[in-house]
């Protein structure tokens, strides 16, 4: 069973953040450890929320409690997302270097949430913070279009250019960049796009895009756990992207069909583990 030290947001009422990222992973089959840097009663794009955020040291605090009772060296990845301050960024650089200095196998998979996105906004400073440290310590980086253009300071227009991009980002240290919404001017308008980059490999692909008239917040969160569910299980990297484009998918559909806002995580459970549609990728040569 592999485990995942998930450090992001949570809200009581609906999907973003660990709320959105727990299920579909343990549904997965990976056991997943829950630390939630902000407790709200919803997203904030509903424009009116309660709760409060951790402080960076009670992050800390919290894995070195892990730590005390002696099953760090079973945690197999770190997964962070949201993060409201540079602090709660720091915090999590320093519990990814204890994960790794009690399992030197453990990888980190940073999700570098900036601007206003998944249901909140970050506050001034995270995102230098994200751009000039996290790619040195993250063994994978999952930005959306937007962060990946603010990783690399230039705005992309083409696969090929963020292909480009994601290499410029992978020699700073991740070995791997899944894009997870890739806006690419050659594509169809109706389609939306996932692109996924290795030093050796680049892999393209798309599900329809569906004409929410506000689109469901917790999408990338849910992107950014399957992928790391699906290579902590052992697939390749194309059979865990294409899987993920697959599962998420389903959940976007069902949601969709439902008429509703909040994602149908648990309503499309049975398609995260096996889903009914698949979109094959297919390789992008950016030279």
């Amino acid at each position: 069973m592999k485990n995942v030290l998930s450090i992001q947001s949570h809200v009581v009422f609906g999907h973003a953040g660990n709320s959105a990222a727990v299920f579909p992973m343990r549904r997965l089959g990976v056991n997943v450890w829950p630390l939630n840097t902000v407790q709200f009663s919803n997203h904030t794009q509903y424009g009116h929320w309660s709760g409060t955020a951790i402080g960076a040291g009670e992050i800390v605090d919290l894995v070195e409690g892990i730590g005390t009772i002696g099953v760090l060296p079973r945690c197999d990845a770190v997964l962070s997302g949201f993060l409201g301050t540079p602090d709660q960024a720091q915090a999590v650089i320093d519990v990814v270097r204890a994960v790794k200095a009690a399992n030197p196998h453990a990888r980190y998979f940073c999700d570098p949430v900036m601007g206003v996105t998944e249901g909140y906004r970050v506050e001034p400073g995270i995102q230098e913070f994200l751009v000039r440290h996290m790619p040195e310590v993250a063994d994978a980086m999952m930005p959306n279009h937007s962060e990946l253009q603010r990783l690399v300071g230039r705005e992309l227009e083409t696969a090929e250019e963020a292909v480009l991009a994601c290499r410029e980002v992978l020699r700073r240290g991740p070995k791997l960049i899944l894009v997870k919404h890739l806006l690419d001017r050659n594509s169809p308008a109706d389609r939306f796009n996932m692109l996924i980059v290795t030093e050796q490999e680049a892999w393209l692909a798309q599900r329809p895009l569906y004409p929410f008239a506000r689109q469901p917040v917790g999408v990338g969160d849910v992107t950014s756990a399957v992928l790391v569910a699906r290579l902590m299980l052992g697939d390749s990297l194309r059979r865990a992207f294409e899987h993920t484009l697959a599962a998420v998918n389903a959940v976007v559909k069902a949601t969709w069909d439902a008429g509703r806002y909040e994602l149908e995580i648990v309503a499309a459970q049975d398609q995260i583990a096996r889903p009914r549609e698949w979109f094959d990728a297919w390789a992008v040569d950016a030279a």
